[in-house]
């Protein structure tokens, strides 16, 4: 019989879903990182005629950088 208030299962289950072995800041970034190359090249796709060249090329860089800065993280997690 169990003596606390709280029933083993639930209690294991809000343990390992309060306490994550991997870390869910890391899933954040990423999660940021996909979500700013995505939307960079749907801009592009959608108003890449309107814009300058300035922008076009800066929204490049961005995309660059991003793919960059997940390879990084993800190479980190993976070792």
């Amino acid at each position: 019989m169990d003596s606390g208030i709280t029933p083993r299962p639930v209690a294991d289950m809000s343990l390992q879903y309060f306490n994550p072995k991997h870390s869910t800041v890391v899933d954040m970034i990423m999660i940021q990182l996909i979500s700013a190359i995505l939307v960079s090249i749907f801009i592009l796709g959608w108003k890449g005629q309107e814009l300058n060249q300035q922008d076009v090329s800066l929204f490049m860089v961005g995309i660059m950088v991003s793919f960059f800065l997940l390879n990084t993280v993800y190479a980190r997690i993976t070792r």
